[in-house]
């Protein structure tokens, strides 16, 4: 999975050098959330998490980074993540296709959690609102499962200056494990520029899951 995923982003990278008249764009952001979940589910056992990542944007090309700690009752420390892909609009719809590679350091011996994951989103804006569909695909998914497919439909409406309410409904197929569905709603604040806070709420529809509430803060810079 990882040579694959480096041929990828080789490939991206060879765009990007093509792209003679763009000047690249470098962000950073960092943040802490009481919670890190995932499509619904916890991988931090419900305990805190300090992420940060970074992204550069050539022209409609992209790659980044982004990293978190993690729990999964095991020696698994963290989830570092690797991604690339390209955006571009069509008939007023922005496009976004692209690939991830998703690496779990220290994960026990036969665990399988490393995996490469590819997507293709759109979304428009309409007004003050912004609404959007998502697709992924795994051909050898976290850990048991090999195949897995999610699909999310997604909306986020900015209703006054600062405030940004956003929510996600979304469906996992697992050719192991159960499928299930998985839906959040949150609301977003901008207390500076470059900070913000997000209150969300996440629920699934397994027997085992919980639903929860998360509180986070992210600096972009």
């Amino acid at each position: 999975m990882k040579s694959a995923f480096a041929c990828a982003l080789a490939s991206a990278v060879l765009g990007l050098g093509a792209a003679q008249a763009e000047t690249p764009e470098v962000a950073f952001n960092a943040g802490v959330v009481s919670d890190y979940v995932f499509r619904g589910a916890s991988q931090t056992g419900g305990n805190a998490a300090l992420q940060g990542g970074v992204d550069v944007d050539w022209g409609a090309f992209y790659l980044g980074s982004w990293a978190s700690n993690v729990d999964f009752r095991d020696d698994t420390d963290a989830e570092i993540d690797l991604y690339g892909g390209y955006r571009t609009e069509a008939a007023g719809y922005a496009l976004d296709f692209g690939a991830g590679s998703y690496f779990y350091v220290n994960e026990p011996g036969g665990a399988d959690y490393n995996y490469v994951e590819f997507k293709a989103l759109a979304s428009r804006a309409i007004g003050p609102a912004t609404l959007g569909a998502a697709v992924y695909y795994s051909f050898d998914y976290f850990g048991v499962d090999e195949e897995a497919a999610y699909v999310e439909a997604n909306a986020a409406f900015i209703p006054a200056a600062k405030w940004t309410i956003s929510g996600a409904v979304g469906h996992q197929w697992l050719d192991v494990s159960g499928d299930y569905a998985t839906w959040n709603l949150g609301a977003a604040y901008a207390l500076t520029d470059q900070l913000a806070l997000d209150v969300r709420y996440h629920d699934m529809d397994t027997p085992q899951a919980e639903d929860r509430v998360t509180a986070g803060l992210k600096f972009n810079f």
